[in-house]
């Protein structure tokens, strides 16, 4: 089955482009790319623990994230405050610093309702329409180059590496004389549609200290929850897909130019085995399936579906998701593996974690199994082992340790 590029491809100002594609039900798809995704930068290769050398096709643990860059990121500095991101054609704000007095601490934090005011006068280089960012937008700057502080437990941030190109961006650890190193979350204006921890009204972030989105509940003991903030301009159509669903079975997102399966694996696997069935896979007439990144699989979460809102997976209703019982013994949906591996701080095994993105409840144990960070958190598991050994999971709180996460696979579009 042959599938054939139809028409030239007409470059954008952010470097996005269109391009017609003929499936094959003759159905003319023009893919927008409106959506590009931004690779994660994570050149290092590994294994279910360490970092190796470069691995090449046929190899064990090859299809990797390493082994399929994608779009390279890409910065410029204004020299104004400002950061344009090359890829996906959004400027940000170069630093949380809002007080401006060159210390990025607890003082520069703010709220959900206290932004909402700030960005209203918010006119930096002289722009009037930023916009607090929504946890797509926020998760495009997200860099798998960075190293995990979880289990860190010194004070000096000397050496560490944020999840955060900091070459462009100013960025600060949580403020010691107030709460953790790894405080570092980032604000969003992605509200989840049910709540975690069993009542609370819930904001997804970024933390770009230990690598993951969760959900975190808008207030805290000191009172309404506060966060970092970068904020963002320009390309509005970012975050937003544009699913198409082809007679072979798989559906095209026309914003990100990425086809996907419609169906998911039907099984949990561990993650070399989950390489190892996107590599040898092949449907549709193509074989050039892969294992996504974390950034390419969290562009198809949607954050306005989640199982207990709309009584199905965080994702469009065009997806077949296997139905799973959760930890609590709830109908509910897999996490999928993904092809990045998530970095400890631990030199010995820096490389046992694989990032995963939650399409069902984000289970924890807090006494009991309940949903502690939403439908749309990413998070990781370890790469092998007995689920056995987690029964009150993992982390303070309690994260479910499934090892065995399902599979959805991925291709470029665009490619013949």
């Amino acid at each position: 089955m042959k599938h054939i590029v139809t028409l030239t491809l007409t470059l954008f100002s952010f470097c996005a482009c269109t391009s017609e594609k003929n499936f094959s039900n003759d159905t003319d798809i023009v893919l927008t790319m409106n959506y590009p995704i931004v690779g994660t930068n994570q050149t290092l290769s590994f294994n279910d623990c360490e970092i190796i050398s470069n691995v090449y096709e046929g190899a064990s643990f090859y299809g990797q994230d390493s082994n399929y860059p994608g779009n390279i990121p890409s910065y410029t500095n204004n020299g104004d405050g400002t950061v344009t991101d090359n890829v996906t054609g959004l400027m940000w704000s170069k630093s949380p610093d809002l007080n401006g007095d060159g210390i990025i601490n607890y003082d520069d934090k703010i709220s959900l309702e206290e932004s909402e005011q700030f960005i209203k006068e918010f006119t930096l280089a002289g722009y009037t329409d930023w916009r607090i960012p929504t946890i797509k937008e926020l998760y495009s700057l997200i860099d798998f180059s960075g190293i995990d502080i979880s289990s860190y437990s010194a004070t000096s941030t000397e050496g560490l590496t944020p999840f955060i190109d900091t070459r462009y961006f100013d960025f600060g650890y949580g403020d010691l004389s107030y709460e953790r190193l790894i405080d570092a979350q980032m604000l969003t204006t992605t509200i989840y549609t049910s709540t975690t921890m069993e009542n609370a009204k819930t904001l997804f972030g970024v933390n770009f200290a230990d690598g993951r989105i969760k959900g975190y509940g808008l207030t805290s003991p000191k009172g309404e929850k506060k966060f970092y903030a970068y904020f963002v301009r320009g390309n509005s159509d970012y975050g937003k897909n544009d699913f198409v669903e082809t007679e072979d079975g798989t559906i095209v997102d026309k914003a990100t130019g990425l086809m996907w399966m419609k169906d998911d694996s039907g099984k949990g696997m561990a993650w070399q085995e989950a390489l190892e069935y996107a590599e040898n896979y092949s449907y549709g007439g193509y074989d050039d399936w892969r294992l996504p990144s974390v950034k390419e699989l969290q562009s198809i979460v949607d954050y306005d579906r989640s199982p207990d809102f709309t009584s199905s997976a965080a994702i469009s209703p065009l997806f077949n998701c296997t139905q799973i019982t959760n930890e609590a013994g709830q109908k509910d949906y897999p996490a999928y593996w993904s092809s990045t591996t998530h970095q400890r701080y631990a030199s010995d095994r820096v490389g046992i974690n694989a990032c995963y993105v939650c399409f069902g409840r984000a289970m924890g144990h807090m006494g009991r199994w309940i949903d502690v960070h939403g439908a749309g958190a990413q998070r990781s598991d370890p790469k092998n082992g007995n689920p056995n050994d987690y029964t009150n999971g993992f982390g303070p709180q309690g994260d479910a340790i499934r090892i065995y996460n399902y599979v959805r696979l991925v291709r470029n579009a665009e490619t013949d």
